[in-house]
């Protein structure tokens, strides 16, 4: 590491801007995560010192109404972030994996906070025998550079419906549903809505195709935002349904809910997750629904769903990889894609979580090579890591995509991003 790229990661940010042109695109890459692993380090220094004047306070935190608020009037944060961190390095005592694993670096703050969240308040029909296997989980959702919150609330949400109780989750009760419409003083309407997560899947479900982004007819980027985009795309729904409820073509199917279960845990629930197995621990063998757009669902909910609904069956080999069906033309049926998204989730491209319904499926050996229209060697991608692998200058060519021995897709890097090109599973981790 070069002496200034020393200095870029200690020193002080004054004048910083005017001397970052001195330093290559490696080096301010490798700057970054430095500067990135360096606030996590401090964040774990400052929970646990924190933790402890607030376990011995003296005077000056007594006065401030607890060490929270004196950690706030002594900085320049908000007094609610003074009381999470304090409230962090409580909550962590009773749970030294996750806390070593916080002070290790490997696990963000706010990921440590979800992780205790849901231990301090388990499903009430999780046995505690469960729980450091539910920790492990976790854990491995919140560890390393591919962790994201969406994948750690995934798992908390898999959990929640693996262990049901009698009493309906919170996102399954249909009684707190509310929907309130009402005028402001300018004449614009304002709508705001709390719904359960199947309604809310039918809802995503039906705006989907209205909600991409569609370029200007020059090929300039949608400049709409994501919020936008969905009010947009409301307005188009509510149109078409006056006008008889037209839909749209979504992915090669009209819009609908789609609920992915394996047809044992359909027919009987097992308290998987209680139970003790040899190998590590992954979500992807919890007996849960799973819905494209909101992620788990309860067995329950899933078996009342079941009763009325069009079945689709996938066949699936020993690694849950759906086999192959007609592979004699070039478009990919529909069959084909229910197959596609049972097993790559959504893109499958490592790092991204774009859902089943704005990705296409790729060749990857292109058809017009020679490439046939088979599971082995399809793939879904989003809009945006499909047009990169086809059209994108310095980077067709470069990614390079395998089938494995599990029958499932990984991704090769060129030597600029992974010098070892060490291949990378597709992004179906922690998705069930």
């Amino acid at each position: 590491m070069s002496v200034l790229l020393s200095d870029v990661v200690s020193g002080s940010a004054v004048g910083l801007r005017g001397r970052l042109w001195q330093l290559s695109a490696s080096e301010l890459r490798a700057a970054a995560i430095e500067a990135s692993a360096e606030i996590l380090r401090l964040e774990a220094v400052r929970v646990a010192v924190v933790d402890e004047l607030s376990m011995r306070p003296d005077d000056q935190v007594i006065a401030s109404r607890g060490v929270g608020c004196w950690l706030a009037a002594n900085t320049m944060l908000q007094v609610r972030d003074g009381k999470k961190i304090a409230a962090l390095g409580a909550a962590l005592r009773p749970f030294p994996a996750v806390a070593a694993r916080f002070d290790g670096g490997d696990c963000s703050f706010e990921h440590a906070a979800l992780i205790v969240a849901f231990c301090e308040s388990p499903p009430k029909g999780m046995p505690e025998e469960a729980l450091p296997r539910c920790i492990d989980l976790l854990l491995a959702a919140a560890s390393g550079v591919e962790a994201t919150t969406t994948k750690v609330r995934n798992v908390i949400a898999t959990l929640e419906r693996v262990f049901e109780s009698d009493e309906i989750p919170p996102a399954e009760d249909i009684d707190r549903n509310e929907l309130r419409i009402a005028s402001t003083l300018n004449g614009r309407v304002v709508v705001r809505g709390d719904f359960d997560a199947l309604t809310g899947e039918m809802l995503l479900s039906a705006l989907s195709n209205l909600t991409m982004p569609t370029p200007a007819p020059d090929g300039t980027p949608d400049s709409r935002s994501a919020a936008k985009r969905t009010a947009d795309g409301f307005t188009e729904l509510i149109r078409r349904y006056l006008d008889c409820a037209k839909t749209g073509v979504d992915g090669g199917q009209r819009p609908h809910v789609n609920v992915h279960i394996n047809a044992r845990d359909l027919a009987e629930h097992r308290d998987c997750a209680a139970t003790p197995t040899d190998g590590g621990a992954t979500v992807s063998d919890l007996d849960v629904g799973h819905m494209p757009w909101l992620g788990p669902l309860s067995v329950s909910q899933t078996r009342l769903l079941g009763c009325d609904c069009f079945l689709s069956t996938v066949l699936l080999d020993d690694h849950g990889a759906p086999l192959d069906a007609k592979p004699g033309k070039r478009l990919v049926s529909a069959e084909q894609r229910v197959a596609l998204i049972a097993r790559d989730k959504g893109c499958a491209f490592p790092g991204c979580t774009c859902v089943p319904a704005w990705t296409d499926a790729h060749h990857i050996r292109h058809w017009a090579n020679g490439g046939p229209t088979v599971m082995n060697n399809l793939v879904l991608l989003c809009r945006s890591h499909h047009r990169l692998m086809h059209r994108k200058a310095g980077f067709v060519g470069k990614w390079v995509i395998r089938i494995g021995v599990d029958n499932k897709p990984w991704f090769i890097p060129p030597p600029s991003i992974d010098a070892g090109q060490h291949p990378r599973p597709a992004n179906t981790t922690f998705k069930t």
